[in-house]
């Protein structure tokens, strides 16, 4: 499994982070934060406001700008296109709106992947998906599942590698009332047991309750904001059902 390479620097740090897309408009500006091992952040805010934008630059798969993001205390900008793929493949794991779940291999091979790649045994995809709830489903295929459980197998995939970070956008949105609770749950305890930091993109107010941290991305940048109470496994995932489209890339 991935391990951290020096337990004390931050999992996550990012640094004057800019971007403009075409004719000059401002999606970030000047962003400061950085994640703590560990740590369960949700990032709220308005449709449009940069949240996915900001997701792909920490993740590489877009260029900030002007600003720095440093991954286990390494620096994504200043790596070449092979050590970059080297890194997200070893430190990140993802779960994004769309689920990239591949329809011709098996549930099992799905989640295996991470581990293939980082040569890393598969026999952890069963338990994973134990885990998300559709244990004995390994050798299904994706064409034989529902949208909810598509996302949970996309779930189990960005984790079982134990990576450093993980970066989710509206990973409950798709999942029924008492998947959504346990999903979240299972999201905090892989922090916690393997000294992951997590970053939740989502508009639901009872998704983002669960977090350590919530943060509110807006045009005037990103801020702290006041955590609400955890609600009850139905709310959380009536609440979280609700999808908005449309973000900023």
């Amino acid at each position: 499994m991935a391990l951290r390479d020096d337990p004390a620097v931050p999992a996550l740090e990012c640094r004057g982070l800019s971007k403009r897309y075409g004719g000059g408009r401002i999606v970030l500006a000047q962003l400061d934060f950085t994640l703590a091992a560990g740590e369960f952040v949700a990032i709220m805010g308005d449709s449009g406001v940069g949240k996915s934008t900001l997701l792909n630059l920490i993740a590489g798969l877009d260029h900030a700008d002007s600003g720095s993001i440093l991954i286990d205390g390494r620096a994504i900008g200043e790596l070449d296109d092979d050590a970059a793929t080297r890194l997200r493949r070893q430190k990140l794991g993802f779960v994004f709106q769309a689920f990239h779940v591949l329809p011709h291999l098996t549930l099992a091979q799905n989640v295996a992947l991470p581990l293939l790649l980082n040569d890393l045994p598969a026999a952890g995809a069963p338990g994973m998906l134990a885990a998300v709830g559709l244990g004995g489903r390994g050798d299904d295929f994706p064409r034989d599942l529902s949208g909810g459980e598509l996302q949970r197998v996309a779930i189990a995939r960005a984790l079982v590698h134990r990576p450093t970070l993980i970066l989710a956008d509206e990973p409950t949105g798709n999942l029924d009332p008492a998947t959504a609770h346990d999903v979240l749950g299972l999201f905090r305890a892989q922090s916690k047991a393997t000294g992951a930091a997590t970053i939740m993109v989502t508009h639901s107010e009872a998704a983002a309750a669960v977090a350590d941290r919530v943060l509110r991305l807006s045009d005037g940048g990103l801020h702290a904001a006041p955590l609400q109470p955890a609600p009850a496994s139905g709310a959380l995932a009536q609440a979280s059902a609700v999808r908005a489209t449309g973000d900023a890339r």
